[in-house]
């Protein structure tokens, strides 16, 4: 085949050697626009993992780029004069011009044919080659040509930074955040040869214009960084080697490219794109040299399955476009985590320095608590040790760590023996909204399953506040005492806190139960529906709701603060008053659903104005020693609706009424909701609430293992964890849980200590026979839990 591959770069290069390996009769060029020999930029970041790949791909050039490697295990963060050090990470960093070297004198060797100092402008001027490959960088004159096919999306993000270098020699890979008077500048740094470390300063775009950078000449620019970070470069210079840019222009908004189509047919070749034209990923996760080089292997690799001809290019090129955008798309995902944890790292500079390290170092969600245990296990346990003792425990010499998970969390005069909640999961298992046995049954059970609370579902303060008839209600003395043989159940048989919910269906209310037909109303005796506009939940198949009147707010916030006495009376621990999932708080906390032009409609402020009032009332109600949290629609996920944003206005206001915690879940306000679903997906918004508005938060969402909910403790991301289906599946999700990652020092309900000693014997053998089977060191272990 004859190729050619526009842009000398890492996957240009590095495709056209493994092409010309795979079949020497290839016509292959790679055109550059730079002089030989000649690149911009400082070092780059590779892991273990990727030299793995490197070395099974092509052993010669892999020995020459691990010979130039420098090696390091060691990540150092500084703040406010504080260091921390975690080991065990196996990066290494290579010079970019080095790493390029290597690349084009192997093509070299292998007969590939280098084009320099060509500009091309159009892949039209190839017209007699089978394959192009579009590896022009990130900005792409081909991808722009053919933006029809590739529809790119590039998003500018909200930091300035700019590449440097210097001499001194970082032995870690250095951190270093400061602050002045115009905001936080942060520092990546690192040794990437003997004489030079890569030196990159980053800060968000606000503050970069407040510090007057955006009119600083260039050496006045350097000299400013110089002056910020000089405690950390002991006397040594910052360097620029970009001579081609003047002032400001050195100092980017990095673009992270996304495009749904990586192959573009000219009318006679296929053109693809790969590296950088295809896709970027934040330097702050180190993988854009990884990502390009890796889309090199994998296409040759398709290439040479299919049969390595221009006949069976249009399956190689399918299998690589389908590999490679799914893997891909989980590191920019994890780039995406890291970049907006740098962009926002106001949200984050107040938690207690050692906390602040750990947030950094999980920022990208890819990296666990768990696999930080097996890259540095003592940097761990010396952290849950300090997490511990900030939570009023400690460990004997005896014992093990103790997991953050399983430390006590207060709140007002409620101490939970753990950060493990059982979510309220609607049952829809009662009878004129009396909880009886199924309630004792279900609620019991996981009491005694290890988590230090449970919250009942959603209850309700009258009948005509139910989701359906099968729905709980705390409207009278009777109801009240069916609650109350419960909580009394859990507070003789266990450790575990019980706590209750209180919501108003609104205009998702009179449904039938699940099983019979989700969402749809009933089929008879139906009872008339409120909420803050008119409004139909399902269009054109649910009951249409009216506006609440005055005379209506007065009755419902007269049912809730009966309910909340009652609660008080049955005895439980906590009460959560719920104003999310479209339900009736929440269809006037959301733009979607209420359109009143009175004072309860328009602002975020009008809109609060009705929710509040009944939190009032409710927190007046409640005895003054027990906690109130409320279940908020952090993200409606619909343009038009509640955002993030929003969200902390809204903590901000219900912490200023009195409430001691945000539960912060999200969406079922409209039916037209797009969710980003994921691996603890709504945790990003638990985090903003709890360090943007200072409030405790409870983190939901597809929080099924235990590594998830250390990860989000220890990290300050939230305070407690609430697992759902998990704990449907197995109420006993927490004491397993502890069992699976080694701790042993759980109490177990006397009853079920035999189940313990055997469960863990059996965990041990299997973690044993795993271990021996596999082979592997721990920072394997970390890098393949990982998937880098």
């Amino acid at each position: 085949m004859k190729i050619v591959c526009i842009g000398g770069g890492p996957s240009g290069l590095y495709f056209a050697l493994l092409m010309k390996q795979q079949d020497p009769a290839h016509d292959i060029v790679v055109v550059e626009r730079n002089r030989p020999y000649d690149t911009f930029g400082w070092g780059v970041v590779f892991s273990d993992q990727t030299l793995g790949n490197l070395q099974a791909a092509d052993p010669t050039s892999a020995a020459q780029i691990l010979d130039a490697f420098n090696h390091w295990d060691d990540i150092e963060v500084n703040i406010r004069g504080h260091r921390v050090r975690s080991g065990g990470h196996g990066f290494c960093g290579i010079g970019r011009k080095r790493l390029l070297n290597i690349l084009q004198r192997r093509c070299e060797d292998l007969g590939v044919r280098l084009q320099f100092e060509t500009d091309v402008q159009d892949d039209a001027q190839y017209a007699d080659a089978d394959l192009i490959i579009a590896s022009d960088g990130l900005n792409s004159r081909i991808r722009a040509k053919h933006a029809e096919t590739y529809r790119p999306d590039i998003d500018l993000r909200d930091c300035r930074f700019v590449w440097l270098g210097t001499h001194k020699l970082f032995e870690a890979f250095t951190f270093a955040f400061e602050e002045t008077e115009w905001g936080w500048f942060q520092a990546h740094a690192y040794r990437f040869d003997d004489e030079t470390s890569t030196f990159i300063v980053e800060t968000p775009e606000r503050v970069w214009r407040a510090a007057g950078l955006e009119t600083m000449e260039k050496e006045d620019a350097i000299a400013f960084c110089e002056k910020l970070f000089a405690k950390y470069l002991d006397g040594h210079q910052l360097m620029s080697n970009a001579s081609h840019l003047r002032g400001s222009a050195q100092w980017i908004r990095f673009p992270r490219v996304v495009c749904q189509s990586w192959v573009h047919h000219n009318g006679r070749a296929p053109v693809v794109l790969m590296g950088d034209a295809a896709h970027t990923a934040h330097f702050s996760i180190g993988s854009g040299t990884k990502l390009a080089l890796e889309d090199a292997i994998e296409l040759a690799r398709c290439i040479g399955n299919a049969g390595g001809g221009p006949d069976s290019l249009p399956a190689a090129l399918g299998a690589y476009e389908a590999s490679r955008s799914v893997e891909v798309l989980k590191i920019q995902n994890a780039a995406r985590n890291s970049t907006e944890w740098f962009e926002h790292v106001d949200r984050y500079v107040n938690l207690p320095p050692e906390q602040f390290a750990y947030s950094l170092l999980t920022r990208s969600q890819r990296i666990s608590h768990e696999n930080l245990r097996l890259r540095d296990q003592v940097y761990v346990e010396e952290y849950e040790d300090w997490i511990a003792a900030h939570a009023g425990v400690q460990r004997s010499p005896q014992q093990h760590s103790i997991p953050p998970m399983l430390t006590p969390f207060t709140l007002r005069g409620v101490t939970l023996k753990n950060r493990v909640v059982v979510s309220p999961m609607a049952q829809y298992s009662c009878v004129d909204g009396m909880p009886a046995d199924y309630h004792l049954v279900h609620l019991g059970a996981r009491a005694m399953g290890g988590a230090g609370m449970v919250v009942a579902e959603m209850t309700c303060p009258s009948p005509d506040a139910r989701i359906t008839p099968g729905c709980p209600g705390l409207w009278n003395v009777a109801q009240r005492d069916g609650w109350k043989r419960i909580v009394d159940f859990v507070h003789r048989n266990t450790d575990a806190k019980i706590a209750m919910q209180l919501g108003h269906a609104g205009a998702k209310g009179s449904t039938r139960v699940p099983w019979e037909g989700e969402d749809q109303p009933l089929e008879s005796a139906n009872w008339p529906l409120v909420s803050a506009s008119p409004q139909q939940y399902l269009d054109g198949i649910s009951d249409w709701s009216r506006a609440m009147t005055r005379a209506d707010m007065d009755r419902v916030r007269d049912d809730f603060v009966r309910s909340t006495r009652y609660a008080a009376e049955a005895g439980f621990d906590w009460l959560e008053l719920h104003c999310a999932h479209g339900y009736l708080l929440s269809s006037f906390i959301s733009p979607l659903t209420n359109r009143r032009t009175d004072d309860y409609g328009g602002s975020l402020a009008n809109r609060l104005r009705y929710p509040l009032e009944i939190f009032h009332a409710m927190r007046e109600a409640w005895p003054q020693h027990l906690p109130i949290s409320v279940r908020i629609s952090a993200h409606d996920w619909v343009d038009g609706g509640i955002t993030p944003d929003d969200a902390v206005e809204i903590a901000r206001a219900f912490k200023a009424a009195g409430a001691d915690l945000i539960d912060c879940s999200s969406g079922q306000v409209s039916k037209q909701q797009q969710p980003v679903y994921g691996r603890m997906y709504q945790t990003p918004f638990a985090d903003r609430i709890r360090n943007e508005a200072g409030i405790p938060t409870i983190a939901v969402g597809a929080i099924s293992e235990a590594d998830h909910v250390n990860s989000i403790i220890a990290a300050g991301r939230a305070d407690l964890c609430a697992v759902a289906r998990p704990h449907l599946a197995n109420p006993a999700w927490t004491l397993l849980e502890s069992a699976k990652i080694g701790y042993t020092d759980v109490a177990w309900p006397k009853q079920y200590r035999s189940a313990k000693q055997q469960l863990e014997r059996n965990l041990e053998r299997e973690r044993a026979a795993a271990a021996q089977g596999a082979g592997l060191s721990a920072l394997e272990q970390a890098n393949r839990a990982l998937g880098v």
